[in-house]
């Protein structure tokens, strides 16, 4: 289901111009998708509070930012993926200065792609992740979406009810993980035609 729902936003993104790795879905659990030399960052985009933003800055949960907030966190299982600043990442030569200023472009195009999508089937996009990988064509290179966008990556609440419908349910053990990605599915109408196994999600802070 998270495939079917990745190649639905990363098709969405590539028709808007946003480009990412993306070419298609070989199967319920494949993807071909272009090599990139992944750039080593998670980028969070913060729409509403929640999560370890509320913890850090004692913002209350589902608060509004005052506009959306973008965090860099340096891959690295075994540290945690720790929260790093631009200076962090200049020092350490991860991404050049052009680099981050793209990286930013793409996450908030991102952002409102998301947002909107979701607010027309009564889903709030409360935050995401994406990953950002480089594609090269001889002496040039362009950034591009990687790895995958669905609910493992996002937090999705529903508008009226404030029911969640991502990877909180499994963090939480609010229910059914299966139940709450399949309503997203069917509200955007990607539904896969049999029937899949959840894997429980990789969580990020």
């Amino acid at each position: 289901l998270n495939n079917r729902l990745s190649e639905y936003f990363m098709t969405g993104l590539n028709q808007i111009g946003v480009p990412t790795h993306f070419i298609r879905r070989l199967n319920m659990r494949e993807q071909l998708v272009r090599a990139c030399e992944i750039i080593p960052l998670e980028i969070v985009v913060r729409n509403y509070a929640a999560g370890s933003i509320s913890t850090r800055l004692g913002i209350e949960e589902g608060q509004q930012l005052p506009r959306p907030i973008v965090e860099y966190y340096f891959k690295d299982d075994k540290l945690g993926d720790p929260m790093v600043t631009e200076e962090h990442i200049a020092a350490f030569g991860w991404a050049s200065q052009q680099d981050m200023d793209d990286v930013l472009s793409l996450a908030l195009r991102v952002n409102d792609f998301l947002s909107g999508l979701m607010l027309g089937v009564g889903i709030r996009l409360i935050d995401f992740k994406i990953e950002v990988g480089r594609i090269y064509d001889g002496d040039f290179q362009r950034l591009v979406v990687a790895d995958e966008i669905s609910p493992d990556s996002c937090r999705l609440w529903d508008i009226n009810s404030g029911r969640k419908l991502d990877k909180d349910v499994f963090r939480r053990d609010l229910g059914s993980l299966t139940d709450a990605y399949s309503e997203v599915a069917r509200r955007l109408g990607v539904m896969p035609n049999e029937p899949t196994q959840m894997t429980k999600p990789k969580l990020i802070n």
